[in-house]
């Protein structure tokens, strides 16, 4: 059975939201929630959940290349402890390492700079978050 599911790439000024597709194939971006504020962030990203129906909510944690986690990767945790607060809605995490850089190499070949740029890479980042997600938990069945 297909859920739907939020993609979050948590960040200290925005975080990024995609989601997937009806069949559970294609992650879609979607919108940046902005606030310096963890718990008005969460409180935010719980709303829209609810508001596309997830069932599932995957936060981006970016673990070194080494595979350790580091304050990026303790940032995402926590953001996920205080998101649990605002939703009951099963929550797991995804290692992203590199989905930001791979987000600004995409933009741009595409050819998008400046504020566009700077409103479209969070997005791109939760886009890639969540569709390499969908894409191992198809590798794994």
């Amino acid at each position: 059975m297909v859920k739907k599911i939020l993609g979050i790439d948590y960040g200290d000024a925005r975080t990024g939201l995609a989601y997937s597709d009806a069949m559970g194939l294609t992650a879609v971006g979607w919108c940046n929630v902005k606030s310096y504020n963890p718990e008005k962030a969460a409180a935010e990203i719980a709303e829209k959940a609810k508001e596309i129906g997830a069932e599932l909510l995957v936060i981006g944690k970016p673990l070194n290349m080494n595979g350790t986690a580091g304050p990026r990767a303790e940032a995402a945790l926590t953001f996920g402890e205080t998101l649990k607060k605002y939703t009951d809605i099963p929550i797991t995490f995804f290692d992203e390492r590199r989905t930001t850089v791979q987000a600004h190499e995409i933009l741009t070949q595409t050819g998008v700079f400046g504020k566009k740029r700077k409103d479209t890479v969070d997005t791109l980042a939760a886009e890639i978050i969540l569709q390499s997600y969908m894409d191992y938990q198809k590798n794994i069945k």
